[in-house]
């Protein structure tokens, strides 16, 4: 699989490489039915992961729109799509319980600031070698997080206090709140992810995640089912864009903030450069490692400055364009410009979605994040299974950063194990 090592230090951006090698109107034609495509998947998407990660829905259009454009204008991958992604649904949740959503947007504007500087100093021909018993471990431990996480809405229960953060005092809540179970919110959700995965086998070029959204919108507003939306949670969605704004900035306040951007930091470049990685093995291409960080380190300067969230390359939405047949970094923009309109257009619509809709979509991206079959594979080799379970364990039960940290200096002290020991004078 082509991994980028060739041309991981030219800081050229794909776009102007596909530029001088001519684009022309059938490569327009491509990369526009392409970017519609992923707009459509994109656009429930965004919502439901800016809701997941307890800020309004419409900061994930936000990211999704000026992030993503950014990620593509100056991608070191000709296929990569940016936007919120469902990995940084914990960080971003637990971001804006302790600092509010101004001190969330310092956090991410910081983390770009240290993506940008982690590509100039070549960090990413670094992280391409991160093991993929991290990697597979830390991603499924971020979906069965994240599972929890959307329990509360997709059974629209109800806590007498704000919902813990960590896990086992998370489940422990959720459990207490059981009496409040909203048997409507229930049956929507878990309809939506059935929905979801029916279409997926019927139909799989069809948008399942928008078309299961948009019916269960259409049967709670119908049947007037007393579940929460996003109208009644949070007054709707805006038609515009913001004007760019900077948070409040101190040197205190950086520094409150600074452990947590590092985490963003450091989720944001590995998946970043595993869904290059996919789109390379799918195209038989090469990306440029560290000119992807610094595009994704000025992607989420610009998201932040508009109020998005975290914007990192995504694997899903990634893979879809390069299956609906986008050539260049024009169909990343172009999807960008498409949920700007469907923003301007369609924003009044997005108040009946169901909160508990949405979540059924987080369920079912979780199923998909967590590779099940890997995980297993994993399992039956001792060496890569203690560095799996390191990091899958302990991102459960601590955090991100700590698992990936740990899973890596697992798997180099075996390493340095397994190396054999060379005699003097050999």
């Amino acid at each position: 699989m082509p991994d980028g090592t060739a041309t991981a230090n030219l800081y050229l951006p794909k776009l102007a490489t596909v530029l001088r090698e001519g684009y022309g109107l059938p490569d327009l034609r491509r990369d526009a039915v392409a970017g519609l495509t992923v707009a459509i998947v994109a656009l429930p998407l965004s919502m439901a992961i800016a809701v997941g990660s307890g800020v309004s829905p419409d900061r994930g259009l936000y990211t999704a729109i000026v992030g993503g454009f950014v990620v593509s204008l100056l991608s070191g991958s000709r296929f990569q799509i940016g936007g919120p992604a469902g990995a940084f649904i914990v960080l971003v949740s637990a971001t804006v319980a302790r600092f509010g959503v101004e001190g969330l947007l310092l956090t991410v504007l910081l983390s770009g600031v240290l993506l940008a500087l982690a590509g100039l100093i070549r960090v990413g021909s670094l992280i391409r070698h991160i093991p993929h018993a991290v990697t597979v471990g830390f991603t499924s431990g971020i979906a069965v997080t994240i599972l929890a996480s959307q329990l509360k809405d997709l059974g629209g229960l109800r806590l007498g206090h704000a919902e813990p953060g960590p896990l086992i005092p998370k489940l422990g809540a959720l459990a207490q709140a059981a009496g409040t179970l909203n048997p409507a919110a229930l049956a929507l959700g878990v309809g939506t992810t059935a929905a979801i995965f029916l279409l997926r086998r019927l139909r799989p070029t069809w948008p399942g995640m928008l078309i299961a959204l948009v019916l269960a919108s259409v049967v709670a507003a119908l049947l007037h089912l007393p579940v929460e939306t996003i109208g009644s949670r949070f007054g709707g969605v805006p038609h515009v864009l913001p004007a760019p704004h900077l948070p409040p900035v101190s040197l205190d306040r950086l520094w409150q903030v600074l452990p947590t951007a590092l985490s963003f930091t450091l989720l944001g470049g590995v998946e970043s450069l595993l869904s290059a990685k996919v789109a390379d093995s799918m195209m038989a291409r090469q990306h440029r490692s560290n000119m992807e960080l610094v595009g994704q380190g000025i992607a989420n300067i610009a998201s932040a400055l508009f109020g998005g969230i975290a914007v990192t390359g995504t694997i899903a939405r990634t893979a879809t364009n390069v299956r609906a047949g986008g050539r260049s970094p024009i169909a990343g923009m172009l999807h960008a410009l498409f949920l700007l309109g469907f923003m301007l257009v369609a924003a009044p619509l997005a108040s009946y979605a169901p909160l508990a809709a949405l979540a059924g979509v987080l369920v079912a991206v979780c199923w998909g994040m967590a590779e099940k079959a890997e995980f297993a594979r994993l399992l039956g080799d001792r060496r890569a299974a203690l560095v799996l379970l390191t990091t899958f364990g302990l991102t459960l039960v601590k955090d991100l950063t700590t698992g990936i940290l740990a899973g890596c200096l697992v798997a180099a002290g075996l390493a340095l194990i397994k190396a054999p020991v060379r005699e003097e004078g050999a």
